[in-house]
């Protein structure tokens, strides 16, 4: 029996679990979220809020879902296979969103939270992880605009700046393997679209949110090896961020 044949069923068995893992990995995720809303839902009515108040919390489970495609090789001494493409992993989060109402149809609304990501190859190294636990905290304002509806939805719009604030990554085990030790990703700024639905569910100002954003905002990301810069490529992250939860009006 050749060596190769012995081995096969350990890289089986390994590929597995990492699967498994990262399925495990994702469902406490989203188990987490699942408590942070039901504690807030089950301390409710101790709130005392006001549907016609001029601030709104909103505590939300948040998904994060980015492309993270490479769209210009700006540098490349270590010489990346042709073709290379990548792709950021999506993530699930809590967020916390305040609004303020200058007018009923008006209102300016930033968010809180932090994400973190990988971004591995899709082709050119397929499978290879090239950034490894990137945090991000993507500072947004939005202004809304509220229409004016008969019955219980209440929809929204709204667009404005944001700027992707990179707080912690490091290199992958991919790119580590190329000879690359250091990393660093840009700030950028970019611009995010919004829309979403609010739905009622008492008399004091609490609703049932629901909010969709498309951001458009792209980054440089460098590799280093030894001080000196290797790859240096343009990354169009351009994520979708999902937001449902509930809503506080005082």
């Amino acid at each position: 029996m050749s060596l190769a044949r012995h081995h096969a069923p350990d890289v089986k068995l390994l590929h597995e679990a990492a699967a498994w893992r990262a399925e495990d990995n994702q469902m406490r995720k989203a188990a987490a979220v699942l408590a942070l809303l039901g504690s807030v839902s089950i301390a409710s009515p101790a709130i005392a809020g006001n549907p016609e108040g001029k601030l709104q919390v909103k505590v939300l489970g948040t998904a994060v879902l980015p492309n993270g495609k490479i769209t210009n090789v700006k540098t490349d001494i270590i010489g990346l296979p042709a073709g290379t493409q990548t792709k950021a992993n999506d993530n699930v989060v809590p967020t916390i969103a305040i609004e303020y109402f200058f007018t009923p149809n008006i209102s300016l609304e930033t968010i809180c939270c932090l994400t973190q990501h990988d971004v591995d190859a899709t082709s050119g190294l397929p499978g290879a992880e090239l950034v490894a636990d990137a945090k991000l905290i993507p500072a947004t304002f939005t202004l809304k605009y509220h229409p004016v509806t008969e019955g219980p939805i209440q929809p929204y719009f709204g667009a404005g700046p944001a700027y992707f604030l990179f707080i912690s990554d490091k290199p992958g085990a991919g790119a580590k393997g190329l000879g690359a030790n250091g990393f660093k990703l840009d700030d950028a700024f970019g611009v995010a679209l919004q829309g979403g639905v609010d739905f009622p569910i008492n008399d004091s100002g609490m609703v049932i949110s629901i909010d969709a954003k498309k951001y458009f905002v792209s980054t440089d990301a460098h590799w280093y090896a030894n001080g000196t810069e290797v790859i240096r490529t343009t990354h169009k992250l351009d994520p979708w961020v999902l937001s449902a939860g509930l809503g506080f009006r005082f």
